[in-house]
């Protein structure tokens, strides 16, 4: 059977990080959503997408397919109906399709003609750029017990001080120095060769993923992921960086999403709470405004490649897009588009060539190369939110 992961109607609700990738590559827990539909699956899967991502994550259709709504996060129970669909049925969870059969002579899909089948279990599904770390906690927890079923942690270094040990799951290559791991409240995951620096204090649920490095005193709390490569430092708490992004030094990170490439400069903050605690709203690309999250805290969600000075504050609930650059005194405005230079004094575009020069020696420093490919769907990008550039 071949299986097809598509973006579904979220995507929109997901931007600036669906602008770049497609919603299955959304990383919550520790896997990206793809990563564990196919540990579930035992099979490569590929996508449904917008046009201008397919050259970089392409869909391949055979005889038999079943299209699986890239939203929902696996569990064993809906893996097992999935596995088990046929011709002309589909799965539901209310008004959402979670999975349904197609063939390739079906001309179109007619889910009035279809057996719907309802799926009742609790399912975590990402239908809102903040669902990626209110759900992280749970998340985390399904993610650890899928990978660690039936293994065997690495040994807890010598010099670590750990509360609730059978929750912790220590990948090989990682190092830990002298730190604190209290996995009383959820799982404690540090993947294969991530760094754990002296005097930093960890509270579960988190994961760190293959060569993430958390920096000496750190202060890490619950419901937080930092993806491959990540570096973090200073005080992080419900956060999720999705891989190769940094917040090197101190300063706060809460309620937040940071997607790849990024970058905070030292003493960065952000505030996830209003002064008078009202409800935070954040930025609908749908919309064009600013729209309910039903969230008392809320904090930044930043696309790929974008960046930002020393000593930046940012507000509560402040979206920033793709490849932006922010630096200067005061706080920038509540949504950054896209390609945006500058800061609270005024901005200017920034330009793509300038944009693929910092990405080229960003990704050359681990290993990788930043391809026609890439800059493709940057330049699509840039063309689509120019919309939003009204300086």
């Amino acid at each position: 059977m071949n299986y097809i992961l598509f973006d579904g109607d979220v995507r929109n609700a997901l931007l600036p990080f669906t602008y770049t990738r497609p919603v299955a590559d959304i990383r919550i827990g520790i896997l990206t959503i793809r990563e564990k539909w196919e540990m579930h699956l035992g099979l490569t899967t590929t996508t449904i997408t917008e046009e201008y991502l397919e050259e970089k994550y392409p869909m391949v259709e055979m005889e038999e397919n079943i299209l699986i709504n890239a939203s929902f996060c696996p569990t064993d129970s809906l893996v097992e109906k999935v596995k088990n669909l046929s011709k002309y049925e589909a799965i539901f969870k209310g008004e959402d399709v979670i999975a349904f059969y197609t063939s390739d002579s079906q001309e179109e899909v007619n889910f009035d003609e279809y057996t719907q089948i309802e799926f009742e279990e609790d399912l975590i599904q990402v239908k809102n750029t903040w669902d990626i770390f209110s759900l992280n906690d749970k998340a985390i927890q399904q993610d650890f017990d899928l990978i660690t079923e039936g293994r065997e942690s690495e040994p807890i270094p010598e010099g670590t001080r750990c509360i609730n040990k059978e929750n912790i799951f220590i990948e090989q290559g990682a190092e830990i120095t002298f730190a604190t791991l209290n996995a009383s409240s959820g799982p404690i995951y540090i993947g294969k060769d991530a760094v754990i620096l002296e005097n930093s204090a960890v509270k579960g649920p988190f994961a760190m993923c293959e060569h993430a490095v958390l920096k000496m005193g750190a202060k890490i709390y619950g419901g937080t992921t930092l993806g491959p490569y990540c570096k973090v430092g200073g005080e992080v708490s419900n956060a999720v960086l999705f891989g190769y992004s940094s917040k090197g030094h101190d300063g706060y990170l809460g309620n937040s999403v940071l997607g790849e490439w990024c970058n905070l400069g030292a003493d960065t903050n952000n505030s996830n709470l209003k002064n008078n605690y009202a409800e935070v709203k954040l930025w609908d690309y749908e919309t064009g405004r600013f729209a309910k999250t039903g969230l008392q805290f809320c904090g930044l969600m930043m696309g790929d490649h974008s960046k930002c000075g020393i000593n930046t504050m940012f507000n509560t609930g402040t979206v920033v897009g793709v490849s932006a650059n922010l630096f200067g005194s005061g706080f920038p405005r509540n949504f950054v588009p896209s390609f945006s230079w500058g800061g609270a004094s005024g901005y200017t575009e920034y330009k793509t060539n300038k944009v693929f020069e910092v990405a080229e020696v960003v990704m050359k420093r681990r290993g990788l190369v930043f391809d026609e490919i890439d800059k493709k769907i940057l330049e699509h990008v840039f063309e689509e939110t120019k919309q939003y550039r009204n300086y």
